[in-house]
């Protein structure tokens, strides 16, 4: 059996697949992910819609959204105050996708996989050689200057009328689309479609518009490759969907509103020629106020059925609860959680990933990627990993390695400008400065109000040598994000940095506004304090030398600076006992040891 679930941080793209007994377990490595990872880095989650097994039960159908655009841009819905039709939902982008079971494999299915169109609503022939669905042209769900609908059929409502087509699986090659006469180009929207399991015979639901519960949605029936359609006796008013074949096709089981605002279960019996009865009610099926969604007929006994347990529920409760204490800054606790959940679920590369950014976001960047790499051994298609672990492999000076994973996740996701950033400042790190600049400035064109992107790009300018140019990129990030330190930072050494045209009063005022932001800047600290000692400030500036010290206990140039005007003015012992601090912080240091040397022949004449 097989049902769309919805996981943890509202994942729609969850599917479970489970073998049907009588006491039947969910557990977390029963499900799929269509996915096949969350993609929060570079946009929302997928959306997995209308998921099927294949009648060997090798595959798994589904619909599924783009993983780089949310779910908002695929779907129109619109939620109403009457309660007989509370919203209308149909997907307006999206593409076949499928999933076999015995390789993990997740691919789309071609001639079903256009992006020029939105298509859904894939069902398996009975003997699983062609998949019938619904297509039309992809919409933007929510056109500027459009107006909500107040209610069903309002003509406010996004207009798409589906047609039906069929496809070839041919073992996951597909083939090329081809439209049912019938149930296609009828000036009608045709959908949700199930093939009967002789393979004659296709019901579909025809309506105005959209698909599904809609108040004049009617069944009809026509020849599985195509001819004429003919509504069936069955339907009532208003509302007639859910539709399923029993195993031996001789009935059909929907939904209807006729009977008031919940939908109730009905029959209808069909013959060889494909004429049905009227509806026969199932009465007893639910409460009066419950509704029967999606009833399917199950070829097993009475007692084949009787609980459906889902430890994987109380997994994602975990997985929430963990997210939750990192949302609220209690790393420790976060951390606690998720070296559980990876115990519990050492298989779970989601669990691996997000242990991983947890242990970033408390500075422990080392013990993090690990955690990353596991995470793509687990699944090697969990590609928004790829950026994570590039960032955390740059923190640690790893510069080549982060390369790789920028790049891996650039051929996956080109339209990053996060990613284009992260790659350029990397490159620019390692000395290749014109592709940085590349990088760089295709990031501001993918989003320019992108304040890291101008800043990183004014970086790799100014190791260029074009001090004016570098500036106004600093000035542009800091026009996005006031509160930019570093920018501010950045455009203060700019603006000393040309000897024809310093302006060492607005530097000053970089410098400090950095250190009005971020108290423990130890870089502007340093620099402000450089700016007072050339000017003959000597108090000043050592006071800044010791608090970018205190800032940062590691930050060399801050016991270089303060060394140094501190054997300036003849205070040997400071000075010596400042650098050898210094040399324990990093003995190789060049400058440091440089520093040394000399204070000690000063401290000797």
């Amino acid at each position: 059996m097989g049902m769309d679930m919805d996981g943890p941080r509202n994942d729609k793209g969850l599917y479970a697949l489970v073998p049907i007994k009588p006491q039947m377990t969910i557990r977390n490595e029963d499900m799929v992910n269509w996915n096949p990872t969350q993609e929060q880095q570079f946009g929302a989650n997928r959306v997995a819609f209308m998921s099927q097994v294949s009648p060997d039960g090798k595959y798994v159908l589904s619909t599924v959204t783009r993983a780089d655009t949310a779910p908002e841009n695929n779907y129109y819905v619109a939620n109403f105050k009457d309660y007989r039709f509370l919203q209308v939902f149909y997907p307006t982008r999206g593409t076949l996708a499928w999933y076999d079971r015995a390789t993990g494999r997740r691919l789309p299915l071609p001639g079903a996989d256009d992006p020029h169109f939105v298509q859904t609503d894939g069902v398996w022939s009975p003997d699983g050689k062609y998949v019938v669905f619904a297509r039309a042209e992809a919409r933007d769900p929510y056109p500027a200057g459009g107006r909500m609908a107040a209610q069903a059929n309002d003509p406010n409502e996004l207009q798409i009328q589906y047609d039906l087509y069929r496809v070839p699986f041919n073992e996951g090659r597909g083939g090329t689309p081809e439209p049912i006469a019938g149930a296609s180009a009828n000036g009608m929207s045709n959908s949700f479609p199930k093939v009967s399991p002789d393979g004659r015979w296709i019901v579909f639901v025809k309506a105005r518009n959209g698909q599904l519960m809609r108040p004049d949605s009617q069944l009809y029936i026509v020849p599985a490759a195509g001819g004429e359609a003919r509504r069936l006796n069955a339907n009532m008013t208003p509302m007639n969907s859910w539709h399923s074949w029993s195993p031996n096709g001789r009935w059909l089981v929907f939904s209807s509103k006729s009977r008031g605002p919940y939908t109730r279960m009905y029959l209808t019996h069909i013959d060889e020629q494909g004429n049905d009865s009227p509806a026969i009610f199932i009465d007893n099926s639910t409460a009066a106020n419950r509704a029967v969604n999606i009833p399917e007929f199950v070829n097993i006994s009475a007692d084949g059925m009787v609980k459906i347990a889902t430890p994987a529920v109380d997994m994602y409760k975990q997985f929430d609860h963990a997210t939750e204490l990192g949302e609220k800054g209690e790393d420790a606790a976060a951390i606690v959680e998720w070296t559980a959940l990876a115990g519990n679920h050492p298989d779970d590369a989601r669990v691996q990933s997000n242990l991983g950014a947890e242990l970033v976001r408390a500075g422990k960047v080392q013990d993090a990627i690990p955690h990353y790499e596991k995470a793509l051994q687990l699944n090697p298609q969990y590609n928004a990993v790829h950026g994570p672990l590039g960032a955390a492999l740059m923190k640690v000076g790893h510069t080549d390695e982060a390369l790789h994973e920028y790049e891996t996740a650039l051929a996956i996701y080109p339209g990053s400008a996060d990613l284009h950033n992260s790659y350029g400042s990397a490159l620019a790190r390692r000395g290749r400065l014109d592709e940085a600049t590349t990088q760089l400035t295709q990031a501001i064109a993918l989003n320019p109000r992108l304040a890291e992107a101008q800043n990183n790009l004014g970086i790799a300018l100014a190791r260029q040598g074009h001090i004016n140019d570098a500036s106004e990129r600093f000035a542009k990030a800091i026009a996005l994000n006031p509160r930019f330190a570093e920018a501010h930072n950045n455009l203060g050494i700019a603006l000393l940095s040309d000897p024809q045209n310093a302006q060492p009063d607005k530097a000053e005022q970089e410098f400090k506004e950095a250190i009005a932001i971020n108290a423990h800047y130890a870089d502007a600290q340093n620099n402000l304090g450089t700016l007072y000692r050339q000017r003959g400030n000597n108090t000043q500036a050592e006071a800044l030398f010791r608090q970018a010290i205190e800032s940062d206990a590691r930050f060399m140039k801050g016991y270089l600076s303060l060394g140094d005007i501190l054997a300036s003015e003849s205070r040997f012992d400071e000075a010596d006992s400042t650098i050898e601090k210094a040399l324990q912080i990093d003995p190789r240091n060049r400058d440091a040891q440089s520093l040394h040397d000399q204070i000690k022949a000063m401290g000797n004449r």
